[in-house]
């Protein structure tokens, strides 16, 4: 009994890790994105969950509330408006500080730069 469960705990492990293999030519980075094709823009929507119009006002409590697409559009847009910070060259980095900065509840009210250190 413990010999087929081995088995056949060890054919499904080799089995997942080969399907995460692919065919090796749809390579994707870290957000998900397939590397060396362009990006497209996404059409505005009027849901709660877009980028408000003034990306460097944004607080952590308007943040918490953007899907993932307007969360890194906000980022890229405070990294583009603040050049040469700490996170300069590193959008994920900043993305994903801006995330855990904002889940305490004392930033709420701060803004997503402040908070993640984008700006001084």
């Amino acid at each position: 009994m413990n010999r087929t469960f081995l088995v056949v705990l060890a054919t499904g492990a080799l089995t997942l890790s080969l399907a995460g293999c692919g065919s090796g030519d749809e390579s994707v980075d870290a957000s998900g994105l397939r590397k060396g094709t362009p990006a497209t823009s996404a059409p505005a929507t009027t849901t709660p969950s877009a980028a408000p119009a003034t990306n460097s006002r944004i607080t952590c409590a308007e943040f918490k509330t953007l899907d993932a697409e307007a969360e890194k559009q906000v980022i890229e847009q405070l990294l583009a408006d603040n050049p040469g910070g700490p996170f300069e060259g590193s959008p994920n980095v900043a993305l994903g500080t801006a995330k855990l900065v904002c889940l305490a509840p004392s930033n709420a009210d701060k803004t997503v730069a402040e908070a993640a250190g984008i700006t001084p």
